[in-house]
């Protein structure tokens, strides 16, 4: 990428999209498109102080190609309906899939790389593995229909004869840290953590409803979505083969561990309640996550990524605690 290349961002108001956008800049990037639903006033902040072209309504976005052929040397499609506990797969349907092949088929016949959102909720409990084999996609069982959207969209792009020039799907992990204000219970546990021993000085986390793992000892993937991002830009910037990449650190970290560098971090004694896992996601609960980050290395990534406590500690410190954005 060069500097002066105009770069679309969709969800560019989201928690990853805005910190994508801020990093973009950073890196001295401002010929920006940033293209969402910018209606959420609660979202409004994580875009103050961004510099970039325009700012375009996802339904106007492709009009505005239309009229401005050529303009565009790369898209960063992060825009998605995320909601997990959103039964109603019409809507998931139409956001995350219906929408990325509109992406998908500009970017074709325009000549543009992609770089685009998909997710470990395609995995399901991990019953083939957590490894971003293009083989095994289709027999992936996501367990709810925000999965299910993604990994559709995953089996379309891999059935496509007609590609843009590089386009990378990636599975983001556990993604945490600033921007995430706007997100409510989708927020990451990290967030709702810290906001709850702020004010009670305790945490409550769910137990344990399977035998094979203890209470707090569930796994999960977490990567700071300053990794995220990394991976984002060096992927659109290297270009090495096109297809699915995992995007986590490879190391699976308990819950308890993850509230412990919170305690640690704001120099609070620890403090832990068990409670149920709600019934409407009981059923649906993954256990165990963990990217094999094989093909990403391969590729030639080499940034080393955060650890758990780093990533806490700098959430905390340099955000959480004031309230601050990225």
């Amino acid at each position: 990428m060069q500097k002066n290349d105009v770069i679309v961002v969709t969800g560019a108001a989201g928690f990853i999209g805005s910190y994508l956008t801020g990093y973009l800049n950073h890196l001295g990037f401002d010929q920006l498109i940033l293209v969402d639903d910018f209606s959420t006033e609660k979202k409004s902040a994580n875009l103050a102080g961004k510099k970039f072209l325009h700012k375009i309504h996802r339904e106007q976005f492709f009009d505005w190609h239309n009229s401005h052929p050529g303009t565009i040397n790369c898209i960063f499609h992060l825009g998605a309906r995320t909601n997990t506990t959103e039964m109603d797969y019409a809507v998931h349907k139409k956001l995350n899939l219906d929408y990325s092949k509109l992406i998908w088929e500009l970017c074709t016949s325009n000549n543009i790389p992609l770089v685009y959102a998909s997710s470990a909720a395609t995995y399901g409990n991990g019953e083939l593995g957590y490894t971003d084999s293009h083989e095994i996609v289709s027999g992936l069982q996501p367990l709810n229909p925000y999965g299910v959207s993604k990994n559709e969209f995953d089996i379309w792009a891999l059935q496509q004869k007609n590609t843009p020039p590089f386009w990378a799907g990636l599975k983001f992990f556990n993604v945490f840290g600033p921007n995430e204000y706007h997100k409510g219970r989708m927020a990451s546990v990290i967030f709702h953590a810290f906001n709850q021993i702020r004010e009670n000085g305790q945490v409550k986390l769910f137990r344990s409803h399977n035998p094979n793992y203890t209470d707090g000892g569930q796994l999960r993937d977490f990567i700071y979505v300053k990794d995220v991002v990394q991976v984002c830009v060096w992927l659109m910037e290297q270009q090495p083969a096109s297809g699915l990449y995992n995007t986590g650190t490879g190391i699976a970290r308990t819950f308890r561990d993850l509230v412990k560098a919170i305690f640690t971090t704001i120099q609070i004694p620890e403090h832990i309640n068990y409670i149920d896992t709600p019934i409407d996601i009981r059923d649906k609960y993954q256990y165990f996550t963990e990217a094999d980050m094989t093909k990403l290395h391969k590729a030639g990534y080499t940034h080393p990524f955060y650890s758990l406590e780093g990533g806490v500690k700098e959430y905390v410190n340099e955000y959480l605690a004031e309230g601050k954005y990225y």
